[in-house]
């Protein structure tokens, strides 16, 4: 078997039940991850990867949590090496949003925000927010801060939101966007607006895009990951374990594998650019891979 590429997870998360709050994990079918899931607990699931570096993403800790979040991490990548970089949670919308992300822009493993935006236009039980932020006009004001404090956005949104990220993208070249999981092309939603979305979005250089989430996208997923790349290119596309939360769906060895059979008919230079280089460039983790 060929050696495995070094892995750069570009998304996982981590939380320590007895420290910080996490409202969601104790909702309804969530029990098989509930648990604190700390460095050791990934090194352990993922050794058979070759993980070099990982990134990790706000983990819907309490959003009085967020600063927490955040000196917990630095504290625990000083201590066991990982995470290699994060990306902190500040609401855009928030009044104060400027001292937040100054507050995480301080730290100097922190590369960037995610602030969730899942509304559904026609199914609110799936939605994280009551409106759609990407239109919304307090969230665009505290966006346009992001590059003031050189942090990236990732963006976490259903496909009928892509053309309005689109927009707001467009308008702020100077802000590096990465897409999290595929863009979700929940194909119960028919794939019609994630199309348009993602052709939009990766039309414009500054935007990335995660291989991802898989448990969330169901089939054809092998026609999604060939869209994906065909569109945003192999530099600009990153494979992500999404871990722990993905082992709702599956095991890390089969998350990961399934990426692996999609990506094998790629060239090795290509391989090593989608599963370790392309996040260390992107997330600037300045690794030497």
């Amino acid at each position: 078997m060929t050696a495995r590429p070094p892995f750069v997870d570009a998304h996982l998360h981590m939380w320590d039940r007895g420290r910080l709050r996490y409202p969601w994990l104790d909702e309804a079918g969530k029990a098989p991850i509930a648990d604190s899931y700390l460095p050791a607990d990934y090194v352990r699931e993922a050794a058979a990867w070759n993980v070099v570096g990982a990134v990790h993403v706000e983990a819907g800790a309490h959003p009085g949590d967020a600063a927490g979040e955040t000196r917990w991490l630095d504290e625990l990548s000083a201590d066991a090496g990982l995470p290699t970089a994060m990306v902190a949670y500040v609401a855009l919308d928030d009044p104060e949003v400027e001292a937040k992300l100054a507050f995480h822009a301080g730290h100097a493993r922190v590369r960037g925000i995610r602030h969730m935006v899942n509304w559904h236009p026609t199914d609110p039980g799936r939605a994280a927010q009551p409106r759609d932020l990407t239109r919304d006009d307090a969230w665009r004001r505290g966006y346009a801060l992001l590059a003031r404090h050189g942090l990236s956005f990732d963006y976490h949104g259903f496909p009928p939101q892509l053309a309005g990220m689109a927009e707001v993208a467009a308008l702020h070249p100077d802000t590096p966007v990465i897409v999290d999981h595929l863009a979700l092309p929940i194909v119960a939603d028919g794939l019609e607006a994630w199309r348009d979305g993602i052709t939009r979005l990766a039309a414009m250089p500054h935007v990335a895009i995660k291989l991802s989430g898989a448990g969330f996208v169901g089939a054809p997923f092998g026609d999604i990951v060939r869209e994906v790349i065909d569109r945003f290119g192999t530099r600009r596309v990153m494979v992500a374990s999404n871990f722990p939360t993905d082992r709702l769906f599956a095991t890390m060895d089969e998350t990961l594998g399934a990426y692996e059979a999609l990506l094998a008919d790629f060239s090795e230079d290509e391989r090593r650019d989608l599963w370790g280089r392309n996040a260390n460039t992107l997330y600037r983790l300045g690794l030497t891979l």
